[in-house]
């Protein structure tokens, strides 16, 4: 079967990049829809962010819905075939996270859960093969008095241009021993084993998965020098200036739907005169159905 995804298939490869760089969209601008209610889209709306998806595997819609409502992500992703939440620990009974600062407690431990900033990086890439983050609906309630500004990138997007750039680096960052996340013990979650596995993968239906961390700390990597190599030729890439990086911010009522594309945050600060920055957060195991 052809797959464009394969090394080994050049021809599928040139027809699929003519495609995604001919379908690209050239600004944040190009991926935001205007909707009425997310939680029930019209099928003009619908269809507006599935085919922003479908180009670029994440879309923004923008509504008039500010009340805190975890519906809002839950509803708006079950719209598009997301119903398998991965509810981690740190997340509501709903399976939604609050992504908010907290002050004390176990959450105050995790970066999400601060206002410091969060380098490049794909949901989950913690996680076992089992429980592989697929897709993503971030939902902005309230934003900060100032920062809090998201880059975001098409994973498929970044496998074209490193592959572009050499071949070797997609070989490299396919092996299944690339990256290795060091055993932890969590104080709720138990002992959470050493997880090892490829940055690019493919799904049984061959679609391009991105398991993918910008840290130092608590990460591991083969290494070989085709690996190192490889890492360096992406960080390059991230911190480049291609058009194909989005930078904006979630203002209240704006959300984002993607298949967890690579993306990070800003350091921001709340007023503490007004109630702080809060997004919502639902994860789920399924790819967005467009």
């Amino acid at each position: 079967m052809n797959n464009p995804f394969d090394l080994g298939d050049t021809e599928s490869y040139l027809r699929w990049r003519k495609q995604k760089l001919a379908s690209a969209p050239t600004s944040i601008n190009g991926l935001i829809v205007e909707v009425r209610d997310p939680r029930a889209l019209t099928p003009a709306e619908h269809a507006a962010l599935a085919e922003r998806v479908r180009r670029c595997n994440m879309a923004i819609y923008a509504s008039p819905r500010h009340e805190a409502d975890t519906d809002i992500p839950r509803l708006l992703g079950a719209q598009f075939g997301l119903t398998r939440l991965d509810a981690n620990w740190l997340a509501g009974e709903d399976g939604v996270s609050e992504i908010r600062v907290f002050d004390n407690g176990t959450r105050q431990h995790y970066i999400p859960y601060t206002d410091r900033p969060i380098k490049w990086h794909t949901d989950g890439y913690y996680n076992p093969p089992q429980r592989e983050i697929r897709a993503m609906v971030l939902h902005c309630v309230r934003n900060a008095a100032s920062g809090g500004e998201n880059q975001l990138m098409d994973h498929e997007m970044a496998y074209l241009l490193l592959r572009d750039e050499n071949p070797q680096h997609i070989a490299a960052l396919m092996q299944a021993d690339v990256m290795t996340i060091p055993e932890r013990v969590d104080e709720n979650d138990g002992v959470r084993a050493a997880q090892s596995g490829p940055v690019f993968s493919l799904d049984a239906n061959g679609n391009l998965h991105m398991r993918y961390t910008a840290r130092t700390r608590s990460i591991v990597w083969k290494q070989d020098a085709a690996t190192q190599t490889a890492v360096a030729a992406l960080e390059h890439l991230l911190a480049s200036d291609t058009p194909h990086i989005f930078r904006g911010r979630l203002e209240p009522g704006m959300g984002l739907l993607c298949n967890n594309v690579l993306h990070d945050r800003s350091a921001f600060s709340d007023n503490p005169a007004h109630p702080p920055r809060l997004l919502y957060r639902a994860r789920y195991l399924d790819r967005i159905r467009s």
